[in-house]
């Protein structure tokens, strides 16, 4: 039987790389998409079944060519922004290109797009405990990101089955691990500085999902658009299962490293109007980087996490990496990475 080729977007970033090596070891051929090239394996006949292409996914002909031949995409690649400004670079690569990549693949005669989306699609500020796919799309958001990443997923169940191409979602939240370069790198910067303040509410719980178990969930789906299953047009959230509170979650990642603990807790309004006017001088080109918004605080005062049941149901996801382990792992890659 001939190998099943396949087109992964955002290939080379903190979740790509990992779905193109699981598909690699899995015996397929990769077309990998992105703006940075990936890095061939070491493996003579992976590497041969590796081709890389750089493109942009607003670029509508680039994706067509990168999706010829292939049997199924699965699309990663989104621009991930918390401050309200740039709305118009999200919305052409998160919601055009997504478009764009549901062309290629019914252009193209693909039969299977797996949508690596968001569990922030259905956040609008409130809590919510061990929330299932019977939440609704909520009618506003405090972040254009999570906006953008709801009309996107809206559109991938909405295509489900046209030209002949099945389609499915699925909702991570938090991920975390080994070359993370967004989630703990950003409050090892946080806590390096003087003021080591605690933003939000440290009773409240999240869920964190470890990389590897994100990869095994987009296999997981792909298989059951394969086999007829009923993940077709269907969203699924997938998490470890395992909430914790957002600092203690840091704090367990931060003491074996020796690194400074997070200090006292900022009230909630003091925090929110602080934000607000760091939001406001980044749009006026003030730190225009910066992660500290009133969407961060909100999301730090508030209960979100998830029930994966459905997708152990439908689709056979069970957390391959329990937290103990998964964080350990992240604690050792970031000894090596000092």
């Amino acid at each position: 039987m001939e190998a099943q080729q396949y087109l992964v977007t955002g290939a080379s970033g903190f979740v790509g790389r990992r779905v193109v090596a699981a598909l690699l070891d899995g015996g397929a051929r990769v077309v990998a998409f992105d703006r940075d090239p990936i890095p061939a394996p070491p493996d003579q006949k992976q590497a041969q079944n590796l081709r890389t292409i750089r493109g942009d996914l607003r670029d509508a002909e680039s994706l067509a060519a990168a999706a010829a031949g292939c049997d199924a995409i699965v699309h990663l690649a989104s621009v991930v922004r918390v401050l309200r400004g740039g709305s118009a670079e999200l919305r052409a690569i998160n919601i055009g290109g997504t478009d764009n990549a549901l062309a290629a693949g019914r252009r193209c005669g693909v039969r299977r797009f797996v949508y690596v989306s968001s569990a922030s699609v259905v956040y609008e500020g409130r809590d919510i405990e061990n929330g299932d796919e019977t939440l609704p799309y909520p009618p506003r958001f405090f972040a254009p990101y999570a906006e953008t990443k709801r009309i996107a997923e809206e559109r991938v169940l909405g295509s489900d089955g046209q030209g002949g191409m099945r389609t499915t979602a699925l909702r991570p939240h938090v991920v975390f691990g080994p070359g993370d370069t967004r989630l703990v790198p950003t409050v090892l910067a946080h806590l390096s500085g003087r003021l080591r303040l605690v933003i939000g509410d440290e009773s409240k719980l999240s869920d964190f999902t470890y990389v590897d178990n994100v990869v095994d969930s987009v296999l997981l789906a792909d298989r059951a658009l394969a086999d007829a299953a009923p993940a077709g047009g269907r969203a699924y959230f997938i998490t470890n299962g395992e909430p914790l509170p957002h600092w203690e979650f840091f704090r367990r990642i931060l003491r074996p490293l020796n690194r400074p603990m997070p200090g006292p807790a900022l009230p909630y309004p003091i925090a929110y109007a602080a934000a607000w006017i760091s939001e406001k001088l980044a749009a006026m080109g003030i730190n225009p980087d910066t992660s500290f918004t009133p969407f961060s605080v909100k999301y730090l005062s508030t209960h979100h996490y998830f029930s994966h049941a459905r997708a152990t149901r439908e689709l056979g996801y069970r957390p391959r990496v329990a937290m103990d382990e998964a964080i350990a792992r992240t604690v050792a890659a970031l000894r090596i990475a000092k």
